[in-house]
């Protein structure tokens, strides 16, 4: 994404609490069927954006950080644990 754009358009909440992404937002932030967004919040304000993914190396190097010696073979709860602080 380049440059600055601006996008004001409105939308509803549904009684499940679900709301309709416009056209418009979803092609600026190049979402497709399953992108997630990630929505931050600043006094009143509420900004959001398409949520970066993490590579495999990513989520390699938080389980196995460069220099450190690994004790022991990380279990499965060890190996979500490890995700769950990186992400």
């Amino acid at each position: 994404m380049t440059g600055f754009h601006h996008v004001s358009t409105q939308t509803k909440r549904t009684s499940q609490g679900q709301i309709s992404v416009p056209a418009a937002v979803r092609a600026l932030l190049g979402l497709t069927p399953g992108s997630s967004l990630e929505w931050t919040q600043t006094g009143d304000h509420v900004t959001v954006k398409r949520a970066v993914r993490s590579s495999t190396q990513d989520v390699h190097l938080a389980l196995f950080p460069t220099g450190r010696k690994v004790a022991s073979a990380k279990t499965p709860a060890d190996i979500k644990q490890g995700i769950r602080q990186y992400i």
